[in-house]
């Protein structure tokens, strides 16, 4: 019963997919009498053959057309391009003075606020003056001393000149005279300058500013025995500051003549300024000069130092700080530019996608330069052709194109 059932199920399924794919079809008599095995593999002939009949009876499709891809061009660009170049810098003062005492002594007072602007001769320390005076007084005291003895040699010439030429005294005793005067005018010369030098000591003790500028931190305190080698702070003039940085040597090479051309100049003009790149990212809103190149290549980087000033009127530079300088050392005489979007690379080697007239695209190895902004300088195209820029990806060699119009402005 159950495999009646079967067989009369497969011509049932043949039967309907003759009325369907093929009515000219029929259905194998006795089919109800084959064993349920044949009869299910007699119907997936059956399926398979009226598959490929329904295809091969069936009409040709036509492959749809390829479309004509779409891009954006922009023309290629002539104009002079400075180059910008950037460094890392770090700023330091224009002038450094180490403040250190000159004499020997015991620090008794500090007369400046750490940190704040001083002047060229302001006062910073005291050191206990005591000592210094009574060495003053000393040599004051042996300065009269020498002075009253230059008196009396004096007054014994003016005695016995006269004496020794009517021949009341020897000659000789005249002789000793003179001789005792010039020893006392040497030695009142000597008293004199030991008072000096106990005046300067004593002067020394007020240890001074030798810059207008802003005082570091003591590095002293109060009580301290301090000595010609010892440091007591620091002053640093940094209106206008300096910034150095470092070129290589290939960089110094190229800009060997202009930066020697104005080697000798106190205040070098013909460089070309500097911007000031903070470490926040913000621009110093004035402009940089440059001074010097450093006298030799370090050995060690292959590098030569060069050094820059900014006005700096606020204070707001300090030393130490860094950043980076920008600067366009030259200038590139009609440079070719297209967008950095238009050059694609490929193991090394650079090309862009020209649109002629025609529409048709020719795929052209270029050279890159530098890059400026949005902008690549590059050789192997011609002003005022047109490059891909959007749509590489799509475009072959010697295919045409349908150039995209730009959308007006509020579209």
């Amino acid at each position: 019963m159950e495999k009646k059932s079967r067989a009369e199920l497969a011509t049932w399924q043949c039967r309907r997919l003759a009325e369907m794919q093929m009515p000219h079809c029929h259905c194998p008599e006795g089919i109800d009498s084959l064993p349920c095995g044949a009869a299910s593999r007699l119907v997936l002939a059956l399926l398979l053959v009226s598959v490929s009949f329904a295809v091969g009876c069936g009409k040709t499709i036509a492959a749809p057309a390829v479309p004509v891809p779409e891009v954006e061009v922009a023309s290629v660009v002539q104009k002079d391009v400075p180059i910008f170049s950037e460094w890392v810098a770090t700023l330091d003062g224009y002038v450094n003075a180490q403040i250190q005492p000159q004499v020997t002594g015991y620090i008794i007072r500090q007369s400046y606020k750490e940190g704040s602007f001083v002047r060229k001769g302001q006062i910073l320390f005291q050191i206990d003056p005591r000592p210094f005076q009574a060495v003053l007084e000393q040599a004051n005291a042996q300065l009269a001393q020498t002075q009253a003895q230059l008196a009396k040699t004096a007054m014994d010439v003016d005695r016995d000149t006269p004496l020794a030429k009517e021949r009341a005294i020897a000659q000789s005793q005249l002789d000793n005279d003179v001789q005792a005067s010039r020893a006392s005018k040497a030695a009142v010369k000597a008293a004199e300058a030991q008072v000096e030098q106990a005046q300067l000591n004593l002067e020394f003790t007020e240890v001074k500013s030798l810059v207008d500028g802003i005082a570091g931190i003591a590095q002293v305190q109060i009580g301290n025995l301090v000595n010609p080698t010892t440091v007591l702070t620091a002053v640093s003039q940094i209106n206008p500051i300096k910034a150095y940085f470092s070129i290589s040597e290939q960089e110094y090479i190229h800009f060997a003549d202009k930066i020697n051309a104005d080697a000798q100049k106190e205040i070098p003009s013909n460089g070309p300024p500097f911007e000031l790149i903070l470490a926040d990212g913000s621009v110093y809103p004035y402009k940089g000069t440059g001074l010097l190149a450093n006298r030799q290549v370090d050995v060690s980087t292959g590098s030569i130092q060069i050094v820059c000033s900014f006005p700096n009127a606020q204070n707001f530079l300090r030393p130490g700080q860094f950043g980076r300088l920008r600067a366009a050392p030259e200038v590139r005489r009609g440079a070719l530019l297209v967008p950095q979007k238009a050059v694609s690379e490929l193991q090394g080697d650079y090309q862009v996608a020209v649109v002629g007239a025609d529409n048709k695209v020719s795929i052209r190895a270029v050279k890159a330069g530098d890059r400026v902004g949005p902008m690549w300088i590059v050789e192997g195209v011609k002003p005022g052709e047109q490059v891909v820029v959007e749509g590489l990806q799509k475009v072959q060699n010697g295919g045409t194109v349908k150039i995209k119009q730009p959308q007006a402005k509020g579209d």
